[in-house]
């Protein structure tokens, strides 16, 4: 009877705790259905519905183009990290090479910087590769992540080593080692590195709005951005929420679709070793 009592307390702090982070999001979301004068209020279900809000964002900003900008930057940076950052955290973890515990240790040293202090090198540097206003400078400087090697260097080093020998001794090459043979055994770290990627990409503001100056080439965050702060909005709190709840979509549909997997792979990928 006890257990049965705690084990009812346990779901009920759950579930309190579960409407506690979802309460600003429907919130959210409502606010940006009800007429604008009923948004201050405390009543949350809107007495009549209006897709007003959303109708002055798309007359206001390019949501699809902004849309497709972030989804491509996004993509690749995300594909690129997941090739280039195994890769590096392959080397680091299974070959045996002069420099090597020096370079992982330079790695650990850059997750230590704040992004702030590369901030005006980055910009030089894109100035003179005359790469302002162009997907290449969203992308490039985004292609490997410190901490996407330090994850999959400590995830590799999990795998038997009697394995790759093994391969080694078939001919297989280091980069076949490491997509059919790392790759398959390792997929809670891809997943783990993937979505936060992905996410990490999608949610940037700062540097876009650094190296974006064409309406045509920003990204999502960086539209949403500075409709709030602009002006367009007018003012008009409905129309905020509706520009970050279509910020916010793209996200959630990813995570519900993904959900299984991400919660997997952070049970099951550690930092060991």
């Amino acid at each position: 009877m006890i257990r049965a009592i705690l084990k009812g307390l346990f779901y009920l702090v759950l579930a309190g705790a579960a409407a506690t982070f979802l309460y600003p999001f429907i919130w959210m979301v409502l606010g940006t259905l009800k007429p604008e004068v009923e948004i201050a209020g405390l009543k949350l279900w809107p007495s009549t519905f209006t897709l007003e809000s959303y109708r002055a964002v798309f007359s206001k900003i390019p949501v699809g183009r902004a849309f497709f900008n972030s989804m491509l930057v996004s993509t690749l940076v995300t594909a690129s990290v997941l090739l280039l950052s195994s890769i590096t955290g392959y080397a680091l973890s299974r070959l045996t090479f002069k420099g090597r515990d020096i370079i992982f240790g330079l790695l650990l040293f850059t997750m230590m910087l704040p992004f702030q202090i590369t901030l005006i090198p980055m910009y030089v540097l894109m100035v003179k590769f005359h790469w302002i206003d162009t997907y290449q400078a969203l992308i490039v400087p985004a292609m490997v992540s410190a901490f996407a090697i330090l994850i999959f260097r400590q995830s590799f080093k999990t795998i038997p080593g009697d394995l790759i020998d093994s391969a080694r001794l078939d001919g297989c090459g280091e980069l076949e080692i490491l997509f059919r043979i790392i790759w398959p055994l390792s997929k809670p770290a891809l997943i783990t590195v993937g979505i936060l990627t992905f996410v990490n990409t999608w949610n940037d503001v700062l540097w876009p709005i650094i190296v974006i100056r064409d309406q045509s080439m920003m990204t999502m965050p960086q539209m949403v951005a500075l409709y709030a702060v602009g002006g367009q909005a007018e003012a008009q709190v409905g129309n905020i929420l509706a520009a970050a709840t279509l910020l916010a979509v793209p996200i959630i549909i990813a995570y519900l679709i993904f959900q299984k997997y991400f919660i997997e792979s952070m049970a099951t990928s550690g930092l060991k070793g």
